[in-house]
């Protein structure tokens, strides 16, 4: 009985010990592979490569407008067009919101000129959430989720391994909040871009980017 009761101590461990190897290996592996991955990753720096100017990343359309007891509700669809396709969709949602007056709230995240091959400067462009005027950000509604690939960027780390791309982009939302630690990886990120419109049915509400990173929406009819 005694041997038996050494035995399951040894086994007890050395499996505590494995485990405690394991755990020091993944948070050492994480940190080393979010650091690589904003570093000197070349297969991530290649795909950053592959990042071209857009002026255009979304619009929104009034679906409808009504009172009820006595306050205004907007219901607004939001649509997300894909990188190399304008008239492509790869998000679409819908929000209801008091009012009329909408924010529209986007993460602009730009690589530095030595985070990619090229040696150009590029950005990816984030929606964060849509709120009314009678909310704060934090109570407003997701457009990406935090955390994961948008879906605009579905493509754009296939060359990376899946816990990689994981990694990557948890990364990227969480240094959102960290600007001294973008600055180490050669991220600037403009975050808490939103923009507002008050808006009416029968028109769309085009997002374009301009040359400075800013979020702005052109009125045009809905055909």
């Amino acid at each position: 009985m005694l041997a038996m009761k050494k035995l399951i101590k040894t086994i007890f461990g050395l499996l505590t010990l494995i485990a405690v190897i394991y755990l020091a290996g993944a948070l050492f592996y994480g940190a080393k592979t979010i650091h690589d991955l904003l570093g000197e990753n070349k297969k991530l720096k290649q795909a950053i490569s592959t990042l071209t100017h857009e002026d255009q990343i979304g619009y929104a359309k009034v679906v409808r407008q009504e009172t009820r007891a006595g306050k205004l509700y907007t219901t607004v669809r939001f649509v997300e067009t894909s990188r190399d396709d304008r008239l492509k969709t790869v998000l679409e949602k819908e929000y209801e919101i008091e009012g009329d007056t909408v924010h529209f709230d986007a993460l602009i995240v730009t690589f530095s000129d030595q985070a990619v091959m090229d040696g150009k400067e590029r950005s990816l462009y984030l929606w964060r959430r849509v709120y009314g005027e009678n909310q704060t950000p934090a109570e407003g509604y997701a457009i990406e989720e935090q955390g994961a690939a948008p879906a605009r960027y579905a493509d754009l780390l296939g060359r990376l391994r899946l816990s990689e791309r994981k990694i990557f982009w948890t990364a990227i939302w969480d240094l959102a909040n960290d600007p001294e630690a973008l600055q180490r990886h050669g991220i600037k990120a403009i975050y808490g871009n939103a923009v507002y419109k008050k808006l009416r049915p029968g028109l769309i509400y085009v997002f374009k980017i301009s040359a400075s990173g800013q979020v702005y929406p052109e009125t045009v009819p809905d055909l």
